[in-house]
């Protein structure tokens, strides 16, 4: 760690996102995340519980995206990854927060395009904020997404809008979108708004941070090998579920060993 946290914490405040671009894990815990990821796909737990769903089942086409919600439930290895004091530290360093937790966390595996016609690969333009209803307006809320395999520019990387955190909520947003030039023309800019896309091309344990409210998305991958990866969705001590509930999305965040602090204390 031996960038300024000030110079960090400046970088994401003007572009909503920041770039680790160095493995933060040890190569012996990727590893297990990754043999992980591959039981949890195939419907194994070493934990006596299955995951929550989502986008994919096992069974399904291995040819198309697959998304899994809370895939820590179901395996050990994914569990130390999320509950990770590097990944906290990482956090802390970025947004500035006194208090991280994990609250959810999504698998996802995208495999290399394959050519067929109702192949679901690419990630459609969104923000995170669209989908996170159950916090109240104003909770520090962001995304740090682990790269398990390394991700280079034909893997379909994470793609930001920089600056795009400022824009507010944005109309048009679809995460399983597949048309993202039509996506992006719907989206329109604001008054003074400028779309620069950055990559977020990452080795196998690298980071990025980004902001519930930063427009991202993701193109196919076109490269011979799948692309591996965990949202990590975390907030600060600055966030409150709507009427205090723990239902959908905020159901675990009493539960630490599923949804653990990551740093510091979240009062």
């Amino acid at each position: 760690m031996a960038e300024d946290p000030a110079a960090v914490q400046a970088c994401y405040a003007a572009d909503g996102f920041y770039l680790v671009r160095e493995p933060i894990f040890s190569a012996d815990l990727v590893a297990r995340a990754v043999a992980g990821m591959d039981a949890v796909r195939r419907g194994e737990s070493d934990t006596g519980h299955a995951p929550l769903g989502g986008f994919w089942q096992p069974g399904d086409d291995e040819s198309k995206l697959c998304k899994m919600e809370q895939p820590q439930l179901s395996n050990r290895a994914l569990r130390e990854l999320v509950g990770s004091p590097a990944l906290g530290e990482w956090a802390a360093r970025v947004t500035g927060a006194r208090g991280v937790q994990a609250w959810w966390v999504q698998l996802l595996y995208k495999p290399p395009v394959t050519g067929a016609a109702d192949q679901v690969n690419a990630i459609g333009w969104h923000q995170d904020r669209y989908y996170w209803r159950c916090w109240e307006e104003g909770s520090g809320l962001f995304t740090a997404w682990v790269a398990l395999s390394d991700v280079d520019a034909d893997c379909g990387p994470m793609r930001f809008v920089a600056g795009s955190q400022t824009w507010g909520l944005r109309p048009e947003g679809d995460f399983y979108a597949q048309d993202l030039a039509a996506q992006r023309a719907a989206m329109g800019l604001p008054a003074g708004g400028e779309w620069r896309e950055v990559e977020a091309v990452l080795p196998a344990g690298g980071v990025s941070f980004h902001d519930n409210l930063t427009v991202h998305g993701s193109l196919p991958n076109t490269s011979s090998r799948p692309r591996r990866s965990l949202a990590i969705h975390c907030r600060t001590e600055r966030s409150r579920a709507v009427g205090d509930k723990r239902e959908g999305l905020t159901a675990y965040i009493d539960d630490l060993d599923v949804c653990p602090v990551i740093y510091g204390k979240m009062t």
